[in-house]
Parts: structure tokens; C-alpha cells; sequence
């Protein structure tokens, strides 16, 4: 367990370099910069890039570039039967240990009228391997999660979009228990609950990106087709947008139909950062 936490913790403290080299080889992935031009980017030797970039990561650097490029995320969609899958009972994959999976519960008709009136939502900033994150947490479960952009103010406010009503108790101690389940999931013995707010659509939407396997890639127009309504591309969108809990439902699995990895709510940088870190675990 002690491994376990230093690694975890040291995941954390990498990502900000990470994220760094990540924005200069997603700006320059035409002409293929060598190791050297990216570790000079981050102001590191050569050596300790690579070994950096790897232990996150779990590939190296060159790997990591040819999976941004344009052509590979095309090759992908070719070959992700992603919504083939069957929705059983959550959210499971090939890098994950059998009996994990992520249950979800959404509000009653009633109460998605009364946002959140009389719920207790207990919230907590926490350090992840993809930057500092902000947990919502009810006696139900996990109600959201979500990548700060550009401030606690502002990752509040996404937090109270869906909850107006509800009750805001600061508990990092609560939340904090749930970060090495979410992000080390094959660590965790005991299934994670989500309780989330939407309308009919919306939950749709969200059940079948949690249908989407880790390291796979779908795209809005196949989304939209699994949910029966293939002419509803634009609103599909509007939902994956709209998506209350980053990771764990993962939106960010989803790209656009040409291998464009299209726009993200908490930034088009993290979101290659996770599809990448993704893959790389299940290869």
C-alpha cells in the first residue's frame, strides 16, 4: 500500500511537466521533434525526460507522439468496436480487475426539478494524475468530478450548475479517500457509485460513454446511433459537453469522426493526456 501511495503521489507531482511536453508535441507533432528538442522544451536533460515521460505516462515519448497524430486516431476508430459492447452493469475494461464497476444512480423526475434541495454535497480539491481536481460527494455518490481550468471559483460554480439547492460542505477528508480508487482503479476492491442529475437524453448519452472500454475511441455520430437517434448529432454533443463527472464517465473517449480529438470542457492538452496514459495501460 505504501508503493502504492508514493507512486500515486509522484504521478501528481509529474503531471504539470507532463502536460507542458504534451502541449509542444501536440503543437509540433508534423515535423516529429526528437527527444532532445522536447526535453530542451521542459528544461530537462535528455535522461530525465525520458525516464519522467515514461514512469507517467508507462511509454516513451516517441510512442506517445504517434499516438497524437491525426492518421493513428483515424486507425483507431477503425478498429474500437467500442459500442458494440453492452452496457452490463457499468464501466470495465482490459486494464481494470474483473470485479470492478462503476454503478450509477440518477436523480427522480422530482428531484432533478428541485436541484438538489435538502442534499448535502461534501466537495474537496485534490492533487491527480492529470491535475488538480474537484470531488463532489453525497451520501448517493459521486455527484462530480472535474479538472480545475482556471481557478476554485470557477470549478465551484461548475459544482453548483446541476445543484443549485443543495447544500455545500467543504471535506477534503471525504474526498480524498476517493482519489487512488478513481485513478488506480484496478487498486480498488470495492465498486464506485455515481449520482448524477440530467434529463432522459443527457443519462442516454452518459450510459453509453460509460459503454466506451478503456483505451478505445468512439466518435458523436456513433453515440448518437447507440442512443437511436442517429439525427441528433448536434444535441449528443451538447450531452457529452454537459457530462458531470470527468474520467469516470469518460467523455473525453470521444472524438470527432475524421481523427480530429476535438475540443474538451477541462482543456484539449488533458484530454490527450488521458486518452495517451489510457492507451498506453492497456497495451
Amino acid at each position: 500500500m505504501d508503493n502504492l501511495q508514493n507512486n500515486f503521489q509522484q504521478l501528481c507531482e509529474d503531471y504539470q511537466r507532463i502536460e507542458q511536453a504534451i502541449r509542444y508535441l501536440d503543437n509540433n507533432f508534423q515535423h516529429q521533434p526528437e527527444l532532445k528538442e522536447v526535453a530542451e522544451n521542459v528544461g530537462l536533460s535528455e535522461y530525465h525526460f525520458q525516464r519522467l515521460f515514461t514512469r507517467w505516462a508507462g511509454i516513451s515519448p516517441k510512442r506517445f507522439l504517434q499516438f497524437l497524430t491525426k492518421e493513428n486516431a483515424k486507425e483507431q476508430l477503425k478498429h474500437s468496436s467500442v459500442l458494440i459492447a453492452t452496457y452490463s452493469v457499468g464501466l470495465s475494461s482490459p486494464g481494470r480487475l474483473h470485479d470492478l464497476f462503476v454503478s450509477t444512480e440518477a436523480v427522480s423526475p422530482g428531484e432533478y426539478k428541485t436541484h438538489g434541495s435538502g442534499l448535502t454535497i461534501r466537495y474537496g480539491f485534490h492533487r491527480t494524475p492529470f491535475g488538480e481536481a474537484l470531488i463532489g460527494l453525497t451520501e448517493r455518490g459521486i455527484c462530480h468530478l472535474s479538472f480545475v481550468q482556471t481557478g476554485y471559483d470557477v470549478s465551484l460554480m461548475s459544482l453548483r450548475e446541476n445543484w443549485w439547492n443543495a447544500y455545500l460542505l467543504e471535506d477534503s477528508a471525504a474526498t480524498g479517500a476517493l482519489v487512488e480508487p478513481i485513478f488506480f482503479q484496478n487498486h480498488n476492491p470495492a465498486p464506485l457509485k455515481l449520482f448524477v442529475s440530467g434529463t432522459n437524453f443527457q443519462l442516454k448519452v452518459w450510459e453509453a460513454l460509460m459503454s466506451i472500454p478503456q483505451g478505445s475511441l468512439t466518435t458523436y455520430e456513433q453515440i448518437a446511433v447507440k442512443i437511436g437517434q442517429p439525427g441528433a448529432l448536434r444535441a449528443v454533443g451538447t450531452a457529452v459537453g454537459q457530462n458531470q463527472v470527468a474520467y469516470l464517465i469518460p467523455c473525453h473517449r470521444v472524438i470527432r469522426k475524421m481523427g480530429d480529438f476535438g475540443n474538451y470542457r477541462w482543456g484539449p492538452v488533458r484530454k490527450k493526456a488521458l486518452l495517451g496514459w489510457e492507451s498506453a495501460q492497456v497495451t
